[in-house]
């Protein structure tokens, strides 16, 4: 239960980093704080292929790694659902930047919406946590 405790602060402290991002970005792009990028420009394009290949890297490894190391210790499955939690939802905060940077670009607020419906699979539960340290039976059929 301890275990699992700790996991939900760093799961919720990840959506307050995402607010407090969103908060941000919102109010130096409504005061015109900074200059836009150009979605078209080379940068532009540059970071937009760069923030889309972390999602697709570090969503799908995120949400496979409990079950690829099976974890036997609570220590042990903290470490992976934390590691879990922070790949997954890394690309939040990452696209809404994006977004507000290039000016309102909407396919960067997808990365970040996409990362967000991850991050919700990656809440950690006291029946997740027994289910993910369970030992797979290997006379059970899995077809």
């Amino acid at each position: 239960m301890e275990t699992v405790r700790k996991l939900n602060w760093i799961y919720y402290g990840q959506m307050v980093i995402a607010l407090i991002v969103l908060t941000a970005m919102y109010y130096a792009f409504s005061k015109e704080l900074y200059e836009l990028l150009d979605p078209q420009s080379t940068l532009g394009v540059v970071l937009q292929y760069i923030l889309i290949f972390d999602a697709l890297i570090t969503i799908p490894v995120g949400l496979y790694l409990v079950k690829f190391f099976k974890p036997q210790t609570e220590k042990a499955y903290f470490k992976c659902a934390g590691a879990r939690i922070l790949l997954v939802s890394n690309t939040m905060p990452l696209g809404i930047i994006a977004f507000y940077g290039m000016g309102g670009y909407r396919s960067m607020l997808w990365v970040a919406a996409i990362a967000a419906i991850a991050w919700y699979f990656s809440k950690p539960t006291l029946g997740k946590m027994e289910k993910e340290m369970t030992p797979d039976d290997p006379n059970v059929p899995t077809y």
